[in-house]
């Protein structure tokens, strides 16, 4: 790679291309993570003619450089090192309902939009519990009531809460430093990545039809973006609608998004469920508002608050799914429910949005924050600069919320009953 800026000249210089076989590797996501409708066909999601929800700044901004951060390797350093060291494309932090944080890098602004990668899975998420509430979609249904040809794949006898809580017995790898990998194949469908016969130009619903089984249905908790993927797959089915306006009409125009949003779409027109929506900070941002307050913007419940609850309560199944997971050694003590993340916190559980690269909406109940970051890591994966993140921004609400710093405990592994931890969720809702 020259130091010719990406995507410069017309067309392009060579150098600086940004093409559908490098856009998700560095340096050229810096680029395309902001310009994805550049690269891939998307789908509209309309934020519609109604009232935005109102945004507004505090009236006592949080300056970065004033909150310390006890970072994962020991080291303090401030949230505004964290913020710089973690490939920061937006960062937006609102307390009580108004703005404390809003900062743009790598040619941002608040009217750019920017991939959130898997965070989709939770706007997913926000969709089945909204189709379940209107007595469209049951969780206990099968998969394949809705989708009959999925009945002799791998995801016959599996229900929709297999997919909701990531539990089917679908074998599918989530290894994406490898290019075999069921992810980095499911790419070339879903046309995130060049295809290399002419069947991935069925699209992504024609490989989950043909993805087998691997273990039995509502075993040990396993990260598959596939999971999502059907799931969107059941609730079109559902609904009789595709998603894009699925998340217009359900989530997006009743929250009051400031912007349109989009989603990809593949060959034959199907949205990418796991990863295909950009949206807009603030708007990101006003989700996360809508999760702390239990699905309701003013007067009007637009996520039902017995699915949020449902989902941050800790149940003993649950966590025991996670327990021996890929993912309980860095979100120790957490669980995975209804495409949300979940991990305990200094204060009291989080609630999380994630997706790799370092897209994430961090939800803290116990300091009334929610704070939204855009990044562009040169890899997949980093525990660290997850961690950091997270911690910097636990911290960045206690300092908000004028309380004083609580410093996050090294975890060891319980010996326990899997269930019974502390938290301000377990065992209640």
């Amino acid at each position: 790679m020259s130091d010719v800026p990406l995507m410069s000249g017309s067309p392009p210089d060579k150098a600086s291309l940004v093409t559908l076989a490098n856009w998700q590797d560095a340096p050229y996501n810096r680029w395309a993570f902001q310009h994805l409708r550049e690269v891939i066909p998307t789908h509209r999601i309309p934020r519609g003619s109604g009232p935005v929800a109102p945004l507004v700044a505090h009236e006592k901004p949080l300056a970065p450089a004033a909150v310390t951060v006890h970072r994962l390797e020991g080291k303090v350093s401030t949230l505004a090192e964290v913020l710089a060291e973690t490939w920061t494309d937006a960062v937006v932090i609102v307390h009580d309902g108004r703005i404390v944080l809003e900062s743009y890098g790598n040619g941002m602004t608040a009217q750019t939009p920017h991939l959130l990668m898997s965070v989709t899975k939770s706007v997913v998420g926000c969709v089945a519990g909204i189709l379940v509430d209107q007595g469209r979609l049951d969780p206990d249904e099968q998969v394949s009531t809705y989708v009959p040809e999925v009945a002799g794949s791998g995801y016959g006898g599996a229900t929709v809460r297999n997919l909701l809580d990531m539990r089917s017995g679908v074998a599918f790898s989530e290894e994406y430093t490898d290019p075999q990998a069921e992810v980095r194949v499911m790419e070339r469908y879903m046309g995130w990545r060049p295809g290399m016969n002419s069947d991935e130009l069925q699209g992504m619903y024609a490989y989950l039809a043909a993805l087998p089984l691997g273990s039995t249905h509502g075993g040990p908790f396993v990260y598959r973006s596939a999971d999502t993927d059907m799931l969107g797959w059941v609730c079109e089915r559902a609904a009789g609608t595709r998603m894009a306006e699925l998340i217009s009409t359900l989530v997006w125009q009743p929250m009051g998004a400031e912007f349109d949003a989009d989603i990809t779409c593949d060959a034959v027109g199907s949205a990418i469920h796991d990863g295909g929506m950009s949206a807009h900070a603030r708007d990101l941002a006003r989700f996360g508002q809508l999760l702390l307050d239990d699905g309701v913007v003013g007067e009007k419940s637009v996520v039902p608050k017995q699915w949020l609850t449902q989902a941050r309560t800790i149940d003993p199944d649950v966590r025991a799914a996670f327990v021996s997971s890929d993912s309980e050694a860095f979100l120790t003590g957490g669980w995975y429910r209804n495409q949300f993340w979940f991990m305990p916190g200094v204060l009291g559980d989080l609630h999380l949005c994630l997706g790799i690269h370092g897209q994430m909406v961090l939800v803290d109940r116990a300091t009334r924050t929610v704070s939204v970051k855009f990044s562009t890591w040169p890899a997949a994966q980093n525990p660290v600069y997850l961690l950091d993140t997270i911690r910097g921004f636990v911290a960045a609400g206690q300092h908000a919320a004028g309380m004083a710093e609580r410093v996050p405990k090294r975890r060891r592994r319980r010996t326990g009953p899997v269930g019974i931890v502390e938290g301000r969720e377990r065992g209640h809702g």
